[in-house]
């Protein structure tokens, strides 16, 4: 290990995100893995290749983000989990590479203030994110317009209502463009992930909702696009690879080489676009209008929606149940902002509280 090299925290790491980022990171003599974590898998194998340790399955993991210091911290932690890990890298200044959505939508104000005081450097490793990130470096803010978040409408975007009631678990994890983990897979098919991501675009981004807009592009190789006020529109195009974003974050600024293919454009792109179904896909509608209300609407959201995933992977409610639901939740639960971390783990336990006796009546 060298004196330039950049020392990272994998968190989630045997999940889909931390698996790729370890190959990345191999792939490169100067990004040294410094502390390791998972949330139930063990890491005894892959912290004994790599000489690291400072190893973590479950518990908290600032305690591990203390003990090792990182120069940067790649948090792949499914879920609300990754909050703390979030704050803590944030609030320090050190260079936080997000794939943890549900971290910056719970915790929203109290993530973006914590970016302030530290001062640090957030870079997105979700594929829309990283890409908006790149068509806006460098470019005057005020010359922005809105941004267009794309979707590939999951495996149920030709079904109809009618077929959406009797949907398995085995049909909704099928994505027919990215390969994710089960959580982000299910949330891919009920769109509930492209309102995550919403969220994350107003707090990574500081745009108004009316500002960022939805679309659906089937073959995943348009990410994002940027409208400018010239008329101009900027896209982010590529293979739905992840190992590109993560190794953009990871190497970022150098943008090293992957093995990712390069796209043939000579051979013809299939780059059509459509409306998202609001009526058959709900949960993208109740997010936004749980970002649109603020407070912690947000995080009840991600909460309540958390719960509803776990119960159908358990075969315990239908897909058509879980955006009902959350939007029961929503109903329920008391919208005022938290003014700590205290207060949101406790908004966040009410909304899966409540989410959760839902299910049990369900």
């Amino acid at each position: 290990m060298t004196a330039a090299t950049r020392r990272v925290a994998v968190l989630g790491a045997t999940g889909s995100i931390g698996r790729q980022a370890l190959e990345v990171i191999d792939a490169h003599p100067d990004v040294d893995v410094c502390a390791l974590a998972s949330g139930s898998q063990p890491l005894d194998e892959i912290a004994h290749e790599r000489g690291v340790q400072h190893v973590q399955v479950r518990g908290d993991l600032t305690v591990l983000l203390e003990a090792s210091q990182p120069d940067l911290v790649l948090n792949a932690v499914v879920g609300f989990a990754g909050v703390g890990a979030t704050l803590w890298a944030l609030e320090r200044g050190v260079t936080l590479a997000l794939a943890n959505k549900e971290s910056l939508v719970a915790a929203g104000d109290l993530a973006v203030a914590a970016w302030k005081r530290g001062g640090g450097l957030l870079l997105p490793v979700d594929s829309e994110h990283s890409a908006l990130f790149q068509c806006l470096e460098g470019r005057a803010r005020e010359t922005l317009d809105s941004v267009v978040l794309t979707a590939s409408g999951g495996p149920f975007r030709n079904h109809s209502s009618a077929d959406l009631e009797s949907v398995s678990v085995e049909e909704a994890l099928a994505h027919p463009t990215w390969s994710m983990g089960p959580k982000v897979t299910i949330d891919s098919a009920t769109l509930a992930n492209k309102g995550l991501e919403l969220i994350e675009v107003h707090y990574l981004f500081d745009l108004a909702y009316d500002r960022i807009e939805i679309v659906v592009q089937p073959t995943s190789v348009v990410h994002a696009i940027a409208r400018f006020r010239d008329g101009a529109a900027l896209a982010h195009l590529g293979h739905p690879d992840m190992r590109v974003p993560i190794s953009f974050a990871l190497t970022y600024p150098e943008r090293s080489a992957t093995t990712a293919a390069a796209l043939d454009f000579a051979a013809g792109l299939d780059l059509h676009f459509e409306p998202p179904d609001h009526d058959r896909f709900p949960l993208l509608a109740l997010a936004r209008e749980a970002g649109e209300r603020g407070g912690i609407y947000p995080c009840a959201f991600n909460a309540a929606n958390e719960v509803a995933v776990q119960a159908f992977l358990d075969e315990r409610i239908r897909f058509v149940d879980i955006a009902p639901l959350v939007a029961q939740a929503l109903e329920l639960v008391d919208g005022a902002p938290a003014s700590d971390v205290a207060e949101l783990v406790a908004a966040d336990e009410e909304a899966r509280r409540l989410a959760g006796g839902t299910v049990t009546r369900a």
